[in-house]
């Protein structure tokens, strides 16, 4: 080897060369610069053009030699190396990997070369201070389709599992499924799932086979190894679904358990115990019996411990042990005081008593509010609480209604608790979270009734103004007396500054809503009915205050309801308000 100075135009591209994806030209402008300050540090490695052809091809290097000529160099210093092409194409390899990372996929078809020049999986996995499972893992990957290769060279590369599913088919099968998903012009990206989706196949593993080499032999049955796989585990697996099953189920008939029987699985792949019996979930004991079945998703034989009722012995004429006898003799199962029917009529019949006292019934106010906590309490409501960071959280009642309950199992509480307990619930029940809790504007009038807005933070902080748009912090800055600056962030240093002390409330995050929404808000939802204690039909409109025509036809039904048969209803609430 020999270090000769020569124009870097007149060196020739390697067809082999290991980097064949383009550099960043992040990466690029990085080694230009350092070129135009100090010069090349490392000279390439060159070789003589091979079949006695004049020049020089360059070996390593080519990012420096494409630089140099960028920078307008004339001569560069290069070693020349009269060594094989093998010893040219490792060095290559170590020497990209060790300056800028390689494309994968040139990595890949560089080591599939290395492999192609004499040198085995051991040896490069030791240049390249890899494990040897890896190199055998990366020469599979290069030997996927070469059009699948092309298109990942180019940044669509599949994920570990779409690409280990590719890996693992023919290349037969890859063309004919790259052929169908393959991308088109108007959608250059590939749809490696689908891909992946057509090439699965189902894999038994050899960790979940119970028969040994014998039967696999006699089955036919040719282990592959999943490189991918943990290499601390057993990463063997067949395609051949059926003669794994068949080995399995031989090694199982040959090695039956004492007391052991073979059972069936269900749809879902659930053992299918024998009649009567029950599963035993704790230790076996000794007359317990053993089920054992193959699980069809993964193969492997499984058992379950089951316990059979005991047999009864029937009473025989003349027997002398009368005790036994009556012991043996099975009871018919008494039939239960009310049937399920009847259980449904009484659940109408109360249904029908509880709506009928609390149309009519005179309660107080306190008890009325306590009624009201306990229709919360229901297992009937569901509430979507925003009193938790948690926006899936659900809350219910109970929890509540449970506080106003006495020792002997009646509603007993003090006007104190009862405001405590409502004020909890409330809490749970009333949000204006951009989440599903959102009670909507309802709570937004609730919060204007209690004061809600007194109690906003101040809003003057960076996290807040960051989210207005330049005129809508430039509006509140001049609401507040606060010179406006060029820059925003000028802007929102100031508001800042000018209420350290105070508090800043945004005119759009105050909880009170304006008269007019709050008025066509109740307008929209008020009751159709002409009854004025609330009892008429309501409407079924949205949020948007659209009315479907079948809900319209509902209204109208209900209406005419009200006024043929609900007025004794609608006079049982005015007695029970005078």
């Amino acid at each position: 080897m020999h270090l000769i100075s020569i124009d870097p135009r007149a060196l020739q591209e390697n067809p082999n060369k290991a980097r064949r994806s383009k550099s960043s030209a992040q990466a690029n402008a990085v080694l230009l610069a350092s070129i135009k300050a100090v010069g090349i540090v490392q000279p390439p490695v060159v070789s003589p053009a091979p079949d006695g052809g004049n020049g020089f091809v360059i070996d390593a290097g080519h990012r420096r030699v494409a630089q140099a000529i960028e920078a307008d160099l004339p001569e560069i210093l290069v070693l020349v190396d009269d060594a094989d092409h093998a010893d040219g194409a490792i060095r290559s390899v170590v020497e990209n990997i060790a300056r800028e990372p390689l494309n994968p996929v040139d990595q890949w078809r560089a080591i599939e070369r290395l492999v192609a020049l004499g040198w085995t999986e051991e040896s490069i996995a030791l240049a390249l201070a890899l494990a040897v499972r890896q190199i055998r893992k990366l020469r599979l990957l290069a030997n996927i389709l070469p059009a699948m290769l092309d298109q990942m060279a180019g940044g669509d590369m599949p994920n570990e599992q779409q690409l280990r599913t590719i890996a693992a088919a023919s290349q037969e099968e890859q063309a004919e499924v790259w052929k169908k998903y393959k991308p088109k012009k108007q959608d250059p990206q590939t749809a490696w799932w689908d891909i992946a989706r057509a090439l699965t196949k189902t894999r038994m593993l050899a960790k979940d086979a119970s028969f040994g080499d014998e039967l696999a032999s006699a089955y036919g049955i040719g282990w592959l190894e999943d490189l991918f796989a943990p290499a601390d585990q057993d990463g063997r697996y067949t395609t051949d679904v059926e003669a794994f099953f068949g080995a399995q189920q031989e090694w199982l008939a040959n090695n039956l358990p004492k007391r052991g029987a073979v059972i069936e699985v269900n749809d879902w792949g659930q053992p299918k115990l024998p009649a009567k019996a029950s599963q035993v979930y704790g230790k076996p004991g000794k007359g317990d019996n053993t089920g054992w079945y193959i699980n069809p998703r993964d193969g492997s034989v499984q058992s379950v411990a089951y316990r059979l009722p005991e047999t009864k012995k029937k009473a025989v004429a003349g027997d002398n042990d009368a005790d036994t006898a009556q012991n043996t003799i099975e009871m018919p199962k008494a039939r239960p005081d009310v049937s399920q029917k009847g259980l449904d009529m009484v659940g109408d019949l109360r249904t029908d008593a509880l709506h009928e006292a609390l149309a009519r019934a005179p309660i107080e106010d306190d008890t009325l509010m306590a009624l009201l906590i306990l229709g919360f309490a229901g297992t009937n409501v569901t509430i979507a609480s925003g009193s938790s960071d948690n926006p899936y959280g659900h809350a219910n009642g109970r929890k509540h209604a449970a506080r106003l309950i006495g020792e002997d199992g009646r509603l007993a509480f003090d006007r104190d608790t009862l405001q405590q307990v409502a004020r909890s619930l409330l809490v749970d029940v009333m949000s204006c979270r951009r989440n599903r809790s959102d009670s909507g504007f309802s709570a937004r009038i609730a919060g204007d009734a209690v004061g809600a807005d007194a109690f906003l933070p101040n809003m003057a902080t960076e996290e807040f103004l960051s989210c207005l748009s330049r005129s809508a912090l430039e509006a509140a800055a001049e609401a507040s007396g606060v010179p406006v600056r060029i820059k925003v962030k000028d802007t929102r240093a100031a508001l800042v500054e000018q209420f350290a002390e105070g508090s800043f409330i945004h005119p759009a995050s105050t909880i009170a809503p304006a008269a007019e929404e709050v008025s066509a808000w109740a307008a929209r939802f008020a009751p159709t009915g002409s009854n004025d204690d609330g009892s008429g039909a309501e409407t079924t409109g949205d949020v948007e205050g659209y009315v479907p025509e079948e809900a319209a036809a509902d209204v109208e039904t209900a209406d005419e309801a009200t006024e043929d048969g609900e007025e004794g209803e609608a006079a049982g609430f005015r007695e029970a308000a005078e």
